[in-house]
Order: C-alpha cells, then sequence, then structure tokens
C-alpha cells in the first residue's frame, strides 16, 4: 500500500540509492583515469616539465671565483637577476615593440584575407572548391624554412624576377625599413590558408534555413556575408586571432634563414632569436631561460587580455 512502511521505505531506499548512484558517477572511475592516464602523461612530460624546467634555470646564475674569474664555476641561485638583466637589455624591449608592431599589421591584414577566401569559397561550384581549398592550404603543409628560401631567393636583387621586373622602382625587400613586412608576407603566405579552413568549418556550421530566410527576405550575397555570416563566424575569428597573436610573438625561423643575406636582421630582432642567440651563441643558458619566461608570460597577458575583452564585448551586446 502507498502509506505503508513497506513502501515508505522502499520509496527512500530508491531515492537514496539514486542520490548515491548520482554521487558515484559524478567522481571519476579508474577505467576513466586509465584512458585519461596516457595523454596526462604526455601532457606533463611535453608541456608542464618543460615550463617547470626553464622556471627553475632562470633562477639560477654561474659564480666562477679565482683570479678574474678565472677559477672553478659554481652553480647558485641567481633569484631574479636573470629577469633583471634581461629587462636591462635594450635590444630585448625593442624586440618586443618589433613584433608587436608586426602584429598589429600582418594579423588583421591576415585574418581579412581569410576571411574573404572563405567567403568567396561558399559561390564556387563544388567540383572547384575542393581544387582550391587544397591550393590555398598547400602554403601551410610546406616547412618555414623552406618558405623562407623560396621567399628568400624572390628578395635578393640579381636573383629576384620581381626586383628584375620593376627595376628602380623594386623596395628593398630586404633592408631595414621594409624586412618586417617581407617576413610578414612570408607569414601571411604560410598561414592564411591555415586560418581560410578554420573560417570554412565555421560556415559550414551555419544552418541553411537562416541563408534561405536571409534569400527569402530580399539579402543579396553582400548583405548575406556581413549582416548574417561573419557574425555567426565569430568564434572561428577569435580562435584565429589568438592564435595568430601567440604565433607572432613567437616569430624565429623567418629572421633566422633571411639573417645571412639581411644585414637587418640582428640578434635581437624578436624575442625568440635574442634568447635563441644567448643561449647557443654566447652560452648564457640561464639568462635565456628568463626571456624565454618573460615571452610565455607577455603571450599569455595579451591572448588573455584579448579573450578578456572580447568576452565582455559579447556580454555588452547581449
Amino acid at each position: 500500500m502507498p502509506g505503508s512502511p513497506e513502501a515508505t521505505g522502499s520509496g527512500a531506499g530508491g531515492r537514496a540509492g539514486t542520490g548515491a548512484g548520482a554521487r558515484r558517477s559524478a567522481r571519476p572511475d579508474r577505467a576513466a583515469w586509465s584512458f585519461l592516464a596516457p595523454f596526462l602523461a604526455v601532457f606533463a612530460f611535453t608541456f608542464v616539465l618543460p615550463i617547470g624546467y626553464a622556471i627553475y634555470q632562470s633562477l639560477l646564475k654561474v659564480d666562477r671565483s679565482g683570479p678574474m674569474g678565472l677559477g672553478p664555476a659554481r652553480v647558485g641561485f641567481a633569484g631574479l637577476d636573470n629577469y633583471a638583466f634581461a629587462l636591462q637589455q635594450v635590444g630585448f624591449i625593442e624586440s618586443f615593440g618589433r613584433v608587436l608592431l608586426f602584429g598589429i599589421v600582418q594579423i588583421p591584414v591576415m585574418l581579412l584575407l581569410s576571411t574573404v577566401l572563405a567567403l568567396l569559397l561558399e559561390h564556387v561550384p563544388a567540383r572547384f572548391s575542393g581544387l582550391l581549398r587544397a591550393s590555398y592550404f598547400l602554403p601551410y603543409g610546406i616547412p618555414g624554412v623552406i618558405a623562407t628560401l623560396l621567399w628568400g631567393f624572390l628578395y635578393i636583387p640579381g636573383i629576384s624576377p620581381i626586383t628584375d621586373l620593376l627595376g628602380d622602382a623594386a623596395p628593398d625587400f630586404l633592408g631595414y625599413h621594409d624586412l618586417l613586412w617581407s617576413i610578414a608576407n612570408i607569414v601571411i603566405w604560410e598561414f592564411a590558408g591555415y586560418n581560410m579552413l578554420i573560417i570554412v568549418a565555421q560556415l559550414k556550421s551555419i544552418p541553411q534555413e537562416l541563408l534561405e530566410a536571409a534569400t527569402i527576405d530580399g539579402a543579396g550575397p553582400w548583405q548575406t556575408a556581413l549582416r548574417v555570416k561573419l557574425p555567426l563566424v565569430r568564434p572561428a575569428l577569435i580562435l584565429t586571432c589568438v592564435f595568430s597573436i601567440i604565433g607572432t610573438l613567437q616569430l624565429f625561423v623567418e629572421p633566422l634563414i633571411l639573417k645571412p643575406v639581411a644585414p637587418a636582421v640582428i640578434n635581437d630582432y624578436t624575442p625568440n632569436l635574442s634568447a635563441y642567440n644567448d643561449a647557443f651563441s654566447n652560452a648564457n643558458v640561464y639568462p635565456a631561460a628568463a626571456k624565454a619566461v618573460l615571452l610565455a608570460l607577455v603571450a599569455s597577458a595579451l591572448s588573455f587580455g584579448f579573450l578578456t575583452l572580447v568576452t565582455r564585448k559579447q556580454r555588452s551586446e547581449r
């Protein structure tokens, strides 16, 4: 009977059992941890441990004894001395300004080009769209070293057909004033197709009913692209922008490969190049580690700052 103690006890027991089962299911069991363990091990070994080791090295220094420092060397605790030393180097500080200027110009141009290509592919016949996507993506599959060598030959006067064609009107691609934009051209050529594919994937997820409704309401292709498609691909644009910010601060391969033919590339041309030269050319491993940590902090601050700004703007629009 519904009012009997047996029925009541049975219902309470059922509810108690359900609650206990819910609590148990909310905790990862051994099977879940066994599936996560390989990823966590690789993540810790390839990401967490290198970062921790870099921070540890940035807090060390070499103490030399004896006359004129020619005695035995001993590794000691430096505290924040390596960070102070890095921040006192004018060339290292200027390298941040250089890559920030690079990003302010290069990132909007690349994302605009990627977005335009993605929108144009929406109107290309299906038999051609696959070929065009592969063609645009192909530069990303070329290693950065090879891509820089290819463009380097196109920048060197007397070898480049571009400079021969333009003659006296040709800019000094490897000169002090134009080198940064020559590198920007290489980066745009490499990564515009990659970002385009991310935006294309977001465009494919737009419900067809929305596009049909816009067409019925009289919206043309340009109005549909600006007022329907672009607002809906905002998550892809934000993602590609964050990737581009991080990639800009990590600029390294292109100036390193162009350095033999471009006198404007100095040892502190970019933050990564500065840390590389300290570690492998000057054998200053510990200051190089401090520079690497500072670069990571700046990249994190800019990325999270951009995401915070975008999030606040989206909330205010709601």
